[in-house]
């Protein structure tokens, strides 16, 4: 089984230091399909009694080349949502998290692999977020908004359902903040260990 530091080995720069590697709790994962399976569930109902009704009734057997396709595509949302349970189950192997002293990335996939990065500079604002299944599985969540896009939503991306997020947080935006103020406020006369924009970070 790969090594959670090695999933990012090929996109970490030279002069890099990876502070903290995760990955989501595996029943917090999956519990982001609890919206979308009862809404599945729902509408393949009412699709199903639909067929029932119509294979019923005394309709000319080429009204089927209509309803047949018509239901197939009605009924997306419930075998789509069967879909991505699916999607969950197989891609939860290829998540993992990660922050290091340039920036947070996350990484994910089934068929390929994705990374996703923030350099800290870009976070606008961090949130820790822990739901009542969250609190029971002892995990929690961490969302970045990085802006707003054109139709004025948040962009955010999200450190899903991990272990110890309210250290995980104060650790990033303890970074982000010097970050930072070492972009926007250079000042060669902060202590040593902080000289301005050459900040160098220690695990």
């Amino acid at each position: 089984m790969e090594i959670l530091e090695d999933k990012f080995r090929d996109v970490l720069d030279r002069d890099e230091t990876m502070f903290w590697v995760g990955a989501p709790n595996f029943w917090a994962w999956m519990s982001s399909a609890v919206v979308v399976l009862p809404i599945g569930f729902l509408w393949g109902i009412f699709d199903l009694a639909f067929y029932m009704f119509w294979s019923s009734m005394p309709f000319p057997s080429a009204f089927g080349y209509f309803v047949l396709p018509f239901l197939a595509v009605h009924s997306f949302p419930c075998w789509g949502s069967v879909l991505y349970v699916l999607w969950l189950y197989l891609s939860y192997n290829n998540v993992a998290y990660t922050f290091t002293n340039k920036r947070v990335m996350m990484r994910s996939g089934l068929l390929g692999i994705d990374y996703q990065i923030i350099d800290y500079d870009k976070i606008h604002d961090i949130q820790v977020n822990v739901n009542p299944f969250e609190k029971y599985l002892n995990v929690g969540s961490i969302l970045f908004n990085t802006g707003i896009d054109l139709r004025g939503h948040v962009i955010s991306k999200r450190f899903y359902g991990i272990e110890n997020p309210y250290e995980i947080f104060r650790r990033i935006k303890e970074i982000s903040l010097d970050v930072k103020a070492d972009l926007n406020y250079p000042n060669a006369n902060r202590p040593e260990t902080n000289p301005g924009y050459k900040t160098k970070y220690e695990r």
